[in-house]
């Protein structure tokens, strides 16, 4: 704005005063592990055949080694005659196991595979 001398003329206006937050801690998240929601028999079947409708070989395996950690794998290591070691590793995402450790694997937690028409 111009005044009657010829000049600029500024008027400052008052800012609020900015709010002040309290700062937040960071938030600590943890990784998502199904192993504490595989507590049911159904819990486990419904996620064993949605690893398996999902056709990916190593999300199968991946999703059994869940299942055998939430049933105890000490207990499904002994029941299929594997070592505990030996099982964790069929059941990584980078193992290529036979099929007749999947089989021994499932038959251990109580549960079985089954086709059926498309």
């Amino acid at each position: 704005m111009r005044d009657n001398s010829g000049g600029i003329h500024m008027t400052l206006r008052k800012h609020p005063k900015p709010t002040t937050r309290r700062q937040s801690r960071p938030v600590k998240l943890t990784p998502f592990d199904p192993v504490r929601y595989l507590k049911s028999d159904a819990a486990i079947a419904e996620y064993l055949n949605e690893a398996l409708r999902v056709q990916d070989p190593k999300f199968l395996l991946v999703a059994l080694g869940d299942v055998a950690r939430a049933r105890g794998m000490s207990e499904i290591a002994r029941d299929t005659g594997l070592g505990r070691e030996n099982l964790y590793k069929a059941l990584s995402s980078r193992a290529n196991p036979r099929i007749e450790t999947i089989f021994r694997v499932a038959a251990a937690l109580g549960v079985r595979f089954e086709v059926r028409v498309a």
